[in-house]
């Protein structure tokens, strides 16, 4: 648990100025534009120009707001607001920390654990009652893993991928509330990866597909994540959704 505070802050900082350069999530190249030098000022409206009487202020307020979104995507949530300001003022302002610093990040750690375990407890669960009533919907096939698919379109080529292979697609990430995590569809571009590199239920799923079919998968924690946290919208032991189309193999 070494340095994971400031790992967590410095992750925060470096969304925070990564954010200036990125437009989305389909130019990563472009992140070197973060280092260059702002060139217009934040548009202000009557209710910033109230809050905001300085630069500062503007960075200040932006940074916290970097600062809580990185918190969250690493499971840290919720935090005692009060206690959380007053350990931003009391490190500012050189005050010794009420905590002992050889425990400072036990206690970070001990908390995200805390926390990690009783959303996983309550995702698993989510997960297992929407998996059963997905087995008795028509179509949907259930393996012995617990990966769950449909068919929504067959391919007219036999080709199937192996773990060797790399595989070309389009997908749809959802989680069982219906929130989208990720897609490539939504942004317009099919993405290539080796099989072997994906979670497990990919890895299953689409050796079972053959080239030009489309499936969806219904993929419990095990096959997935586990117990992790994934951004801020995949909670750990997440059942994840996907609908994917293979397009090709490589």
């Amino acid at each position: 648990m070494k340095k994971i505070l400031s790992l967590f802050v410095l992750g925060a900082f470096v969304s925070f100025t990564q954010a200036q350069g990125q437009t989305s999530a389909k130019a990563p190249a472009k992140t070197s534009s973060s280092v260059k030098k702002v060139s217009k000022p934040v548009a202000k409206t009557a209710a910033t120009a109230a809050i905001f009487k300085s630069s500062a202020d503007s960075a200040s307020y932006a940074l916290g707001i970097r600062i809580a979104q990185n918190l969250k995507s690493q499971g840290l949530d919720p935090l005692v607001a009060a206690m959380f300001q007053k350990g931003i003022t009391d490190g500012f302002a050189g005050k010794k920390s009420v905590i002992a610093d050889e425990l400072l990040d036990l206690c970070i750690g001990n908390y995200q654990q805390k926390l990690s375990a009783a959303k996983s407890s309550l995702a698993r669960e989510a997960g297992k009652v929407f998996q059963a009533k997905m087995a008795k919907k028509p179509g949907v096939v259930t393996l012995p893993s617990g990966l769950q698919y449909e068919i929504i379109k067959n391919g007219t080529d036999t080709v199937k991928p192996k773990l060797t292979n790399k595989v070309k697609c389009h997908y749809h990430g959802t989680v069982i509330s219906g929130e989208i995590f990720d897609s490539s569809v939504e942004r317009g571009e099919p993405v290539t990866f080796p099989l072997g590199n994906v979670i497990l239920g990919w890895q299953e799923g689409l050796q079972l597909m053959t080239v030009g079919s489309k499936w969806k998968f219904y993929i419990p924690a095990d096959l997935a994540y586990g117990d992790q946290q994934k951004g801020d919208k995949i909670a750990p032991g997440s059942l994840l959704i996907f609908e994917v189309e293979l397009l090709g193999v490589e």
